[in-house]
C-alpha cells in the first residue's frame, strides 16, 4: 500500500532529511517533526513542520493530531553510542520514553496511520566471528543507547500486539553518507583528511578503537529501504536493513586514507574509544530480501568517496 502524508519524526537528523527529499521527489508529502526551528532549506522540503519534543506528550499527540499523517516514520533520536555513556538518562528518556508517548499519541490521534519505529542493530550486541544475526536472535546491549533502543522495539512491539497499532520495527545497521555529522567514525575520518589536505591539521588521523566489524550502508540505501518497508512490511514485523557483509574499522580507515592527497599517519586516541565495545556484528537480511525485495547494492567504495568529497567541499 501506497501512503502518501508521511510525518518523519527526527527529519532534522542525517536520515530523515534524506528522507524528506527522497519522498518529495517521489511525489508524496512529507511532513517534519523537531525539537527547534528548522532551516530554510530544509522546510522547503517539507509540506509543513512542526516543532515538538518527544518528551512532551501533549505537545506530540496535538501534533499527530494536527498532521494527520496516514504514516510515521520515527527517527528521532539520541543516536550516538558514544555519547549515550555521557548521557545515560537523557538517551533512555529520548529513545524509550519518547517512543512510548509518540506510540500514545497515534493511539489517541492516528490510530490508522503505519507506523515505523526504527531501532537499531547495535541492540542485538557481541555476535560471533563470522555469524549474521537475524531478527529472531535475543537482545544483548552493551550501551545506553543500545539498551534504550531496545527498550523503544519492545514498546512498539507491545503497541502491535495489545493496541493493534499497525508497527512495524527497523533494525537498521550502520549507515554513513553524504550529510552525517562529524562524530561518527566515517564522517570523522573524512573531515580530518580534509583539514590535513587544507594545511588545517597536522597530517595525523586520530581514531579510537578500530578492532572491530561492522556492516555498513549508505544512507540512500537505508532510505530506499525503509520506503519499501512503509509500503510493503508486515504489521507487527521486524525487519533488519543492512548489508550482510561485514568490514573492519581498520580496513575502512586506512581505505579513506588511502584517498588522502598526501601522506597520512593513524593513531589511536584513547579519548575516542567507548567504555565498551561490540567487537563483531554483521546483520541478517533475509527476512527484508524475502518480504520486500529490497536489497544492498550501492558499493562501500562510492560511499567513502562521495563523503569525502563533501568534507573537501565544506572545508575549502
Amino acid at each position: 500500500m501506497r501512503r502518501t502524508r508521511i510525518l518523519i519524526t527526527g527529519v532534522d537528523g542525517f536520515v530523515g532529511r534524506h528522507l524528506a527529499r527522497w519522498l518529495r521527489e517521489q511525489g508524496r508529502v512529507p511532513l517534519g517533526l523537531g525539537i527547534e526551528a528548522f532551516p530554510p532549506e530544509l522546510s522547503r522540503l517539507l509540506d509543513r513542520h512542526f516543532v515538538a519534543d518527544l518528551r512532551d506528550p501533549e505537545r506530540l499527540a496535538a501534533v499527530v493530531a494536527d498532521a494527520e499523517p496516514d504514516a510515521i516514520v520515527h527517527l528521532a533520536a539520541q543516536s550516538s553510542a558514544a555519547r549515550s555513556f555521557e548521557l545515560p538518562v537523557e538517551t533512555f528518556e529520548v529513545n524509550a520514553m519518547g517512543t512510548w508517548n509518540l506510540v500514545e499519541a497515534v493511539r489517541r490521534s492516528a490510530p490508522g496511520a503505519r507506523l515505523l519505529s526504527v531501532g537499531t542493530g547495535e541492540a542485538y550486541g557481541p555476535q560471533p566471528e563470522g555469524s549474521r544475526v537475524a531478527e529472531d536472535a535475543p537482545f544483548r546491549p552493551v550501551s545506553p543507547y543500545a539498551l534504550s533502543k531496545a527498550a523503544g522495539d519492545a514498546i512498539a512491539d507491545c503497541a502491535s500486539r495489545v493496541h493493534g497499532l499497525d508497527v512495524v520495527r527497523l533494525r537498521p545497521f550502520g549507515h554513513t553518507g553524504p550529510g552525517q555529522a562529524d562524530r561518527f567514525v566515517v564522517s570523522s575520518i573524512a573531515h580530518q583528511i580534509a583539514s590535513i589536505e587544507a594545511g588545517r591539521a597536522e597530517p595525523v588521523l586520530r581514531v579510537g578503537n578500530l578492532d572491530v566489524t561492522r556492516d555498513l550502508l549508505d544512507v540512500r540505501e537505508v532510505v530506499e529501504a525503509y520506503l519499501s518497508l512503509l509500503d510493503h512490511g508486515r504489521a507487527g514485523g521486524a525487519y533488519n536493513v543492512c548489508r550482510g557483509q561485514g568490514v573492519r574499522l581498520a580496513d575502512l580507515v586506512r581505505s579513506l586514507a588511502d584517498r588522502a592527497r598526501m601522506p597520512i599517519r593513524i593513531e589511536v586516541d584513547p579519548a575516542r574509544s567507548r567504555p565498551t565495545d561490540v567487537p563483531y556484528l554483521v546483520g541478517d537480511p533475509t527476512t527484508t530480501e524475502r518480504e520486500v525485495g529490497w536489497k544492498a547494492s550501492l558499493p562501500l567504495e562510492r560511499t567513502l568517496d562521495n563523503v569525502l568529497e563533501e568534507w573537501r567541499e565544506k572545508v575549502a
